[in-house]
């Protein structure tokens, strides 16, 4: 899950690339996975695609124990917004979603009113509590 995901974790992040134009995209999911490499595009096996990843740093180094490297991964599913848009999440996003225009190397992102599918519901008005618009 996106909350779950440690500021720590991500600091040696030296770039993100992004596989698809992310202005289209209200949401795009975020794990960290374990890949080999410190670079270049990691092998994807999830349902769905790969829209994004992250490059470390030169200097990051690997986990003792496997020899591999922690490192962010963006993707979608088949059954998200951007494919089917009255669908499951026609409002709301999944737990590890966040809008991608708020995401830069060693930031985890967040959610906004566009990630979540559009205006505040009227409890989160009754209560005064806004996401960002970005």
């Amino acid at each position: 899950m996106s909350a779950l995901i440690d500021p720590s974790q991500l600091a040696f992040e030296e770039r993100l690339v992004w596989l698809e134009d992310i202005e289209e995209l209200d949401y795009v999911r975020q794990t960290l996975d374990r890949l080999p490499t410190r670079a270049g595009r990691p092998g994807y096996y999830r349902a769905g695609r790969l829209v994004g990843y992250a490059v470390l740093l030169p200097r990051a180094r690997s986990s003792r124990s496997s020899g591999t490297f922690l490192r962010r991964v963006f993707w979608l599913l088949p059954h998200d917004r951007d494919g089917v848009p009255g669908g499951l999440y026609h409002s709301g996003a999944p737990s590890e979603a966040v809008d991608p225009r708020t995401v830069d190397p060693q930031v985890k992102g967040y959610k906004t009113q566009r990630s979540e599918g559009g205006p505040p519901s009227s409890a989160m008005v009754e209560l005064g509590i806004t996401l960002p618009q970005s």
